[in-house]
C-alpha cells in the first residue's frame, strides 16, 4: 500500500522544521578552529588505542593498536608492579516504551498494531578479565522482556512474531585477545570488526551482520551482532594488516511475518543454513594505513550474501545465500572543521530467483562529508548508489523487487546543549531520487541525568515507496521513550 500523495510532503516539512531548530540552536560565529584530533575524537566504536600524534586517531573503528616497541628493562620493572590480573564487571538496566499514532484498524484476520506496541524491560551484562599487560578477555550477553503483548493480548500475534519480539537472551561479544610478539595480536572469539567510514549507510562494512527487526530506531553502529571470528593483526610502520576467519556464519535479523515492518502476504519459505566445515566458513582481509591527515583501507573478502534468494528444489521452495565475493576501498580526508569521507565495493556472485543458473555484479559507491564548525553542532551528509550491472526487467518481479540502481542518502544533524548532557539529533534516511522507493526521520531528544542514567524520547515518521522493505509502512509511525541506568 502506497500512502496518499500528501504524505511525503508532510514527512519532508517535519524533517525541515526539525532541521531549521537545530540550525537556530547556533549562537555566534565558530570558536577558533580546532586540532584535527578533536574535531575527529569519538569516531572509534572499539576500545581506543594509546593516542599516537596522529590527526586522524580514532576515524577508523578497526583501527590497530600501533607496534608495540622493543620492550626494555623499565618496561619489565613495569610490569612486574601490575597486578597478575584485573577482574570488572558493569552493565545497564533498561525499560523502553514505544506507542504506535498513526495505525488504521487492519483487516479481520491481520495483526492489531495500533496504540502500546513495545515495553521492553532489558539487561545487559559485561565482564572483562585482564591477564597481563597484554591479554585480556571479555564476555557480555543481553536478556529482554516485552511487556507490551501481555498487554494487548498474546493471542492478538503470530507465533512468529512473539518468538522474535517478545523475549530474547544471547551471549555478545565472548573474546580473548592478546600480542603474539613485537608487531602482532590475535583475537580470538565473538566479535565486531568495523569496516568502513559511513557512520549512517553499509557499504564496506559486511562482516558482521544488523539487528533490524525494529528499522529507524537505533543507528548502526548499535545494531551490529557479534559473529565467532579469529583475527590476527600485523603491524608495519603506518600500516597494519589483518587477516580474518569467520567461523560462525550469522545473518541479518529482519522484520518476521505478523509484523508491521514485514511487507510480504504470508512467511518466507524455509531457509537453509550454510555449512560448518571448513570450505564453508568466511574469509576477510583488510590493509589499513593512517597518514598525515587521511586514512586509507582496503578491503577483500569471500562471505556469503546477507540477502537471501528463493531457489525452486525437489523439496519445494527454499531461501538460499549465495556465496559472493567482495573487494573495497575506504578513505578518510580532515580538512579542517571538514571530513570528507568515500567508500566503494565491488560484489560478485549474485543470484536472483527471476534469473535461476545465472550471477551478477554490484558496484556500491558512497561520498560524505562532516561539519562540525558551528558551536557543539555536527552536520552530516552522506549519499550512496548501488548499480546492479546486466539488470534486466525479470529481476523486478517478486520475490526479487531487484532495482538497477539503489540510491540512498543520509542527512544527521545533531547539537548538544547544557554541557553536553543534552543532545537533540535529527536523521532523516530517504531511498530514491526522490524519496519514492521509502524513507524514515527520527528526532531524539537524550539527557544525561546523572552519570549513571540517561532518559530519551523522539518520534520516528516512515516514508512507504517502491523497495520493498518499504511498502506499506507508511502508517508505522511511533513515539518512544527510553530510561537506561548504567553500573
Amino acid at each position: 500500500m502506497i500512502p496518499e500523495s500528501g504524505r511525503p510532503a508532510s514527512k519532508g516539512r517535519i524533517a525541515l522544521a526539525a532541521i531549521l531548530f537545530l540550525v537556530a540552536g547556533y549562537a555566534g560565529p565558530a570558536p577558533a578552529q580546532q586540532p584535527i584530533d578533536e574535531v575527529l575524537g569519538g569516531f572509534d566504536e572499539e576500545e581506543p588505542p594509546a593516542p599516537p600524534a596522529d590527526p586522524l586517531e580514532g576515524f577508523d573503528d578497526e583501527t590497530p593498536l600501533p607496534a608495540p616497541p622493543a620492550a626494555g628493562p623499565e618496561d619489565a620493572a613495569r610490569e612486574q608492579e601490575l597486578p597478575a590480573s584485573d577482574f570488572t564487571a558493569g552493565g545497564a538496566v533498561s525499560q523502553d516504551v514505544s506507542f504506535n499514532f498513526a495505525h488504521d484498524a487492519p483487516p479481520a484476520g491481520e495483526t492489531d498494531h495500533r496504540g502500546l506496541s513495545g515495553l521492553r524491560s532489558r539487561l545487559d551484562l559485561q565482564f572483562d578479565l585482564t591477564f597481563s599487560p597484554g591479554w585480556s578477555a571479555r564476555i557480555a550477553g543481553y536478556g529482554f522482556y516485552d511487556w507490551a503483548y501481555r498487554i494487548q493480548g498474546r493471542d492478538n500475534y503470530t507465533g512468529q512474531f512473539l518468538d522474535a519480539y517478545e523475549s530474547d537472551a544471547a551471549l555478545g561479544e565472548a573474546y580473548i585477545q592478546g600480542r603474539l610478539g613485537a608487531g602482532a595480536d590475535i583475537k580470538a572469539g565473538r566479535q565486531i570488526v568495523v569496516w568502513g567510514k559511513s557512520d549512517n549507510i553499509r557499504i564496506t562494512d559486511v562482516l558482521n551482520p544488523l539487528d533490524l527487526r525494529s528499522p529507524g530506531r537505533t543507528d548502526i553502529k548499535d545494531l551490529r551482532l557479534p559473529a565467532t571470528m579469529t583475527k590476527l593483526d600485523f603491524y608495519a610502520g603506518d600500516w597494519n594488516l589483518s587477516a580474518i576467519a569467520i567461523h560462525e556464519t550469522r545473518f541479518n535479523m529482519t522484520p518476521v511475518f505478523g509484523s508491521d515492518f514485514y511487507t510480504a502476504p504470508a512467511p518466507p519459505p524455509p531457509e537453509d543454513e550454510p555449512g560448518e566445515g571448513f570450505g564453508d566458513q568466511e574469509f576477510a582481509v583488510a590493509l589499513n594505513g593512517i597518514f598525515s591527515g587521511w586514512d586509507l583501507s582496503i578491503y577483500g573478502a569471500r562471505i556469503y550474501d546477507d540477502r537471501p534468494h528463493l531457489e525452486t528444489t525437489a523439496a519445494g521452495q527454499r531461501l538460499r545465500h549465495s556465496r559472493v565475493g567482495m573487494g573495497g576501498v575506504a578513505a578518510n580526508v580532515a580538512l579542517g572543521d571538514w571530513l570528507v569521507k568515500g567508500e566503494a565495493a565491488y560484489f560478485d556472485g549474485l543470484e536472483f530467483f527471476q534469473a535461476p543458473g545465472e550471477t551478477f555484479e554490484r558496484l556500491d559507491l558512497l561520498a560524505g562529508v562532516e561539519y562540525s564548525g558551528f558551536t557543539d553542532t555536527t552536520i552530516s551528509v552522506e549519499a550512496a548508489n548501488r548499480h546492479l550491472f546486466d539488470f534486466d526487467g525479470r529481476l523486478e518481479g517478486a520475490p526479487d523487487n531487484a532495482l538497477r540502481n539503489d540510491f540512498e542518502t543520509a542527512i544527521r544533524i545533531s547539537r548538544q546543549y547544557l554541557n553536553d548532557t543534552l543532545e537533540l539529533s535529527l536523521l532523516a534516511s530517504t531511498h530514491g531520487l526522490r524519496g519514492e522507493n521509502g524513507g524514515f526521520q527520527r528526532f531524539q531528544i537524550a539527557y544525561d541525568w546523572t552519570d549513571s542514567v540517561e532518559v530519551s524520547a523522539g518520534i520516528i515518521n516512515f516514508m512507504s515507496g517502491d523497495k520493498a522493505s518499504f511498502q506499506g509502512v507508511g502508517d508505522n509511525d511511533r513515539l518512544f521513550a527510553k530510561i537506561e541506568y548504567q553500573f
